[in-house]
């Protein structure tokens, strides 16, 4: 049995020839970081974009920190592009904190316990959602005129798209907590709950725009993103709590697929 140490790619495919066995295997171009693989004459791992991207619905070790990578590098880049002219500087501040509130505990918290890929691609799926929003503020993003004009709304839906995000990802990072760290595990309850953490989190949130309103006045318009909607604050929960149940009813089987995996692999 004999060691093969290379660099885990992302790219075009190209074929490495190994030395020892004559045969080729198929690697992509964009270096992201290393890897170690067993050279056994039996089947040898390929690593591939397709399996880097698909995660194969499992928790195995080279797709598990190699996602998490990609994902940085995307959310940092966007990161750069979004603070470097936003529309308006202090709202691109309070749409981004919760970006600087979760990131740091992501890392402290990478090593001792993992989140599924399910998890982390959802959390960056948000944070790109949230630096696009203070790029442009909710109200200017072009998707959301595009969207407004192809459907005929009233208004730039794109803030809705935040809520539904903001009930969506932490339900199922609270779900995911309840399950593996034993808190609750049987039946609909992990489930129920984790719809009641994600409610918590968006009245928090509205709760921290209206205080937002009060100390800022018109200052704060551009971060509330009413646009003159007297109901907004019902819809913004409304669009959250859709998005819990949404979570709740399509993504748990995937998520628990990954969770017995990250078990298995666990000493």
């Amino acid at each position: 049995m004999s060691q093969n140490t290379g660099v885990l790619f992302i790219g075009r495919h190209i074929d490495e020839l190994d030395d020892e066995s004559g045969h080729s295997r198929s690697v992509a171009a964009t270096p992201i970081g290393n890897y170690t693989d067993t050279m056994t004459g039996t089947a040898v791992e390929t690593v591939t974009l397709g399996r880097l991207l698909s995660w194969r619905r499992t928790g195995e070790p080279v797709t598990r920190h190699a996602l998490p990578l990609v994902l940085v590098v995307v959310v940092a880049s966007l990161l750069l592009w979004s603070g470097i002219h936003p529309y308006e500087r202090s709202t691109w501040w309070m749409e981004t904190a919760p970006i600087f509130i979760a990131a740091p505990v992501l890392f402290a918290t990478a090593k001792r316990f993992p989140l599924t890929n399910l998890l982390y691609v959802l959390i960056a799926v948000h944070a790109v959602i949230l630096l696009v929003g203070g790029a442009y503020t909710y109200a200017r993003v072009p998707l959301g005129f595009w969207v407004q004009n192809a459907f005929h709304l009233s208004r730039n839906p794109y803030d809705k798209l935040g809520h539904f995000a903001q009930g969506f990802v932490p339900a199922l990072v609270a779900r995911e907590i309840f399950i593996r760290r034993g808190i609750v595990r049987k039946g609909a309850w992990p489930s129920v709950l984790a719809i009641a953490i994600a409610l918590s989190v968006s009245l928090t949130y509205e709760l921290i725009e209206w205080g937002a309103a009060v100390a800022m006045g018109q200052g704060a318009d551009a971060f509330l993103g009413t646009q003159g909607d007297p109901w907004d604050t019902q819809s913004d929960m409304g669009m959250a709590f859709v998005g819990a149940l949404v979570a709740m009813a399509l993504f748990t089987r995937w998520q628990d697929t990954q969770i017995a995996a990250m078990d298995r692999a666990s000493p």
